[in-house]
């Protein structure tokens, strides 16, 4: 089955060069395309693509609250958001995991590492390195933003033992190999202990999971990263 991928971008020949390069894959068709976030949402809501890849800054509504909404509609829950934009600050970065979205990439990436996110985040995985989600989560996912939510720790009430293990492992920033070789697990044992928190949190994919472990106070932040 392709991945299903609706481009959000207010650049047409920008959006022309993503369908071209996503549709020459076998695994992959783009359809639809938006130029703004709130024909984004519009054109989400009527394909249900799997993956919307979304700019940041558009005119109008732009791609964070594009993003907020999309993810927040429970008739999308099996839609994620793959963030592509030239402004690749950790401001931006931190805003879009608050929104919801599973993976954030610099425009200036190659068409494999493109290629490789989307297949990535259709996957279910969060695409942050173990370094960013480390700094992220310690600079400014831990200090929520005004009017949200802090998780509440009895949410974690469901999980097992080993669950919540391998969860607060996974906001450290460890990839599965990494939690498999510290547990003594097999790396296909660690992803089902994953996907089993994450479906007993409501978590949409890994990045929601660590913002979860972080405000539920399962794993506390450290000093900043330099």
């Amino acid at each position: 089955m392709s991945i299903r991928v609706l481009l959000a971008d207010d650049q047409a020949l920008l959006r022309a060069t993503f369908r071209i390069l996503i549709d020459s894959c076998d695994d992959m068709e783009v359809v639809g395309e938006a130029s703004d976030g709130a024909e984004a949402v519009d054109l989400t809501r009527a394909h249900h693509p799997d993956i919307v890849l979304m700019d940041i800054r558009m005119p109008g509504t732009d791609g964070l609250a594009a993003t907020s909404a999309i993810c927040a509609d429970p008739a999308l829950s099996t839609t994620r958001v793959l963030i592509l934009t030239t402004f690749e600050t950790e401001d931006y970065v931190a805003q879009a995991l608050r929104a919801g979205a599973s993976g954030f990439l610099g425009k200036d990436v190659t068409a494999d590492t493109l290629l490789a996110g989307l297949r990535t985040v259709a996957s279910g995985e969060a695409l942050l390195s173990p370094g960013a989600t480390r700094t992220l989560i310690t600079r400014f996912l831990t200090t929520p933003a005004p009017g949200t939510h802090l998780a509440p720790p009895e949410r974690l009430a469901d999980l097992t033992v080993r669950e919540r293990e391998v969860m607060a492992l996974a906001a450290e920033g460890k990839s599965n190999t990494e939690i498999a070789e510290d547990l003594v697990l097999s790396p296909l044992t660690v992803r089902t202990h994953i996907h089993r928190a994450m479906t007993k949190l409501g978590a949409r994919d890994r990045a929601q999971l660590v913002v979860i472990a972080y405000q539920s106070g399962l794993v506390q932040a450290g000093p900043p990263v330099p």
